[in-house]
């Protein structure tokens, strides 16, 4: 949800510049990336436009969050650092362009009532899509987030390229983007596109690299064709880090590791409030780390990986050995980044929340009482 809302932030930018469960042992269950973007070398103007459009996408995400109280203009200048006057222009152009509306006045201190402004839900929707190896979900969201829309189908990601873009093109085609009034205006567009699915790919380019199980796709702009295809701006990460990015925008601050285990096994890493890429983009590819020598070979081409042991087990039936080699691994991550706190998630773990939440607890506390902790 918040790769959406980033895309949402700089499409309306450009356009007017032209549930998580967790114990007492920080263990969770979370159903489901922030981006960055530079101009370097870009020419000056390049990069006053950039500047404009990553200063409206700060004050869009403090209405967002600011709720239907709204937030008054001194307020959101104090808080993006930008001069009162850079935060009225920017609102009187949000507000021309139907994004945001004043929302009342708030009592301050010394002086006379400020006007609050809201954001505008309904002004803009988004799509979300999420591609797995056998099936694909998507939703239409509103500015607060809010899902208007929804849509599941079927997805073999190895029938080539021309069939899985039809195939999702015809999906988002599908998700109806309301009027304004709340009626079906099925012709208009949404803001954008955000496209997560497993990794290894560049989040920077939208450039997919050798998925797992699928090296026909090693080298694929899947960001670009989509973009082409679909006629609106597209974003693409990987599936774990797009999940970690929400649950960092939701409300889990500091560092954290969230474990999505569905067909595969993945990881998103937040350090310090931020996802953590890695210098190539490749962090996070925690399913291939191996804990067992001479174990099943993977379709990664090493023997005993995390991901072929535990899917196997739950091939078998065996929940809890599923869980506790899950629990290995994450016990692995815990000791390399000394952090506190492991959020589970994807629809194997959803499958059987309670019992992968007990099996990867009781791993992670026996790794505490062997450390003291």
């Amino acid at each position: 949800m918040a790769l959406l809302w980033q895309r949402c932030c700089q499409s309306a930018s450009r356009r007017e510049n032209g549930p998580v469960n967790r114990t007492n042992d920080g263990i969770g269950g979370a159903y489901g990336a922030q981006g960055s973007y530079g101009v370097h070398g870009a020419p000056l103007g390049a990069n006053l436009l950039a500047l404009r459009s990553h200063n409206t996408a700060l004050v869009l995400d403090l209405l967002r969050t600011a709720g239907a109280e709204g937030i008054s203009r001194l307020e959101l200048a104090e808080r993006t650092g930008l001069t009162p006057q850079a935060v009225s222009k920017i609102t009187a152009r949000l507000r021309a362009d139907g994004l945001a509306a004043e929302a009342g006045r708030r009592a301050s201190t010394g002086g006379k009532p400020r006007t609050v402004l809201r954001l505008v839900p309904e002004a803009g929707h988004a799509v979300g899509v999420h591609l797995d190896r056998d099936e694909m979900r998507a939703v239409l969201v509103d500015l607060d987030g809010a899902v208007v829309d929804r849509r599941r189908a079927p997805l073999d990601l190895g029938a080539g390229e021309e069939a899985v873009l039809a195939r999702v093109a015809g999906v988002v085609e599908a998700l109806r983007v309301p009027g304004a009034d709340g009626t079906d205006r099925g012709g208009r567009a949404p803001l954008g596109v955000g496209v997560a699915l497993p990794g290894p790919l560049d989040h920077e380019k939208g450039v997919l690299h050798r998925v797992t199980g699928f090296p026909e796709w090693d080298g694929f702009p899947l960001r670009d064709a989509l973009a082409r295809r679909l006629g609106v701006p597209v974003a693409v990460d990987k599936d774990t880090n797009a999940a970690a990015l929400g649950l960092a925008v939701g409300g889990e601050g500091g560092s954290f590791a969230y474990l999505h285990l569905g067909t595969g096994l993945g990881a998103g890493l937040v350090m310090g409030g931020s996802v953590y890429r890695g210098a190539r983009t490749g962090a996070g590819e925690f399913g291939h780390q191996v804990v067992q020598l001479d174990g099943r070979l993977c379709t990664c081409g090493a023997r005993g990986c995390v991901e072929v042991l535990c899917l196997d087990a739950v091939a078998r039936g065996d929940v809890a050995e599923a869980a506790r080699v899950l629990g290995a691994g994450a016990a692995n991550l815990v000791g390399l980044l000394d952090i506190d706190l492991v959020l589970l998630g994807g629809r194997t773990v959803a499958a059987a929340p309670e019992a992968f939440v007990r099996g990867v607890g009781a791993v992670l506390a026996a790794r505490a009482r062997r450390e003291g902790g």
